[in-house]
């Protein structure tokens, strides 16, 4: 993929494709989107987003797992797609999907139809997990879904979730161990939600289900961001993008509209508490607690896009440190000097 930025064009379809309802899963909620576009209204719709000057527009399919739709279905849909594509008015197509609605021959299909990318929910990579979340495959499917996209030269993304029925962090962290291994191009991680009208309300009304506490789902993910980062993957997404259908139909579960910031304001806050500690043990690998100096004070200096993000939400993370460290004042910093990813901490 071309490294010029990618403008995304989304087509919603919910629903569209899938032939169980997994228990999670109310698409309708989660798009906001209840109505479904025909081929023909696709059309019109690209015809008034594209536009001649962003010819490396992607046109992306969201919402439902497309490659299980009706051949002749994703044919139409992919058709009209393609139109724009050969007028040069977008670089290609993305789509999400199903492990058990992809192989090599489905592959194939995609990429000569002008599909680019395509995303792979697998959820879990817990065999338990997935049949307690009725997904109705089992964990080596998505390693042949996997291989099959690899296979025809797709760009690949994968989904998966914190917090499903079943899961555990123990397998949480295995599944992102496992995501690992696949080597994505990227991946998006969902903490699991009660939402009215998706299956999974019924077993969470009769307490048959407990959903991750918010801090319990932040740190979760925060876990499997750094350890995809080390593993040089790309995450795009944390949580589900904020809406007021899915507010009005939030039952239960670790929403919130800024999930993503609080995940990285938690890795932030690691990172300075890391520091700070490396900084009263005089060495790198010593791990004391910090001494109790309430007249010390602590300067952390970051790169200034990234000022909101040590902070924390209402400066929760300055509230933090201030703890930790037995009391000290502590001032977070932006130093345009500072590289993005960079840290420095002064004690006076």
């Amino acid at each position: 993929m071309s490294t010029t930025k990618t403008f995304i064009v989304p087509v919603f379809i919910p629903h569209q494709g899938c032939a169980l309802d997994c228990i999670f899963c109310n698409q309708n909620t989660i798009t906001g989107n209840a109505d479904v576009p025909s081929p023909a209204e696709t059309s019109s719709y690209l015809e008034k987003s594209l536009r001649p000057d962003r010819p490396h527009a992607v046109i992306a399919f969201y919402g439902g797992s497309f490659t299980c739709m009706p051949r002749e279905e994703q044919d139409a849909y992919l058709g009209a797609a393609q139109s724009f594509i050969a007028r040069g008015m977008a670089a290609g197509t993305r789509l999400s999907t199903r492990p058990d609605c992809m192989d090599d021959a489905t592959a194939s299909y995609l990429k000569g139809l002008g599909v680019v990318t395509v995303e792979l929910g697998v959820q879990s990579l817990s065999d338990d997990v997935l049949k307690a979340s009725g997904r109705g495959h089992d964990a080596e499917c998505s390693l042949s879904a996997v291989a099959a996209v690899r296979s025809a030269g797709l760009e690949l993304g994968l989904q998966f979730m914190a917090g499903l029925p079943g899961d555990t962090p123990e397998r949480f962290i295995a599944t992102v161990n496992g995501v690992i291994a696949m080597k994505p191009d990227f991946v998006r991680i969902y903490p699991t939600l009660v939402v009215k009208g998706a299956p999974l309300e019924k077993l969470w009304a009769r307490g048959g289900y407990s959903p991750l506490s918010l801090d319990e789902a932040v740190a979760l993910c925060a876990s499997a961001v750094k350890l995809l980062r080390d593993a040089g993957i790309k995450v795009i997404r944390l949580g589900l993008q904020p809406s007021r259908e899915l507010e009005d139909a939030l039952l239960a579960g670790p929403y919130h509209p800024a999930f993503g910031h609080l995940v990285e304001s938690e890795i932030a806050y690691g990172r300075m508490a890391e520091a700070l500690t490396d900084t009263n043990d005089k060495g790198p690998t010593h791990r004391s607690a910090p001494t109790n100096r309430m007249e010390r004070h602590l300067f952390f200096t970051v790169n200034p896009s990234e000022l909101s993000v040590y902070r924390g939400i209402k400066s929760a993370n300055v509230e933090r440190l201030r703890s930790l460290s037995g009391g000290a004042e502590v001032s977070i910093l932006a130093d345009a000097g500072v590289e993005r990813g960079g840290l420095t901490v002064k004690v006076q």
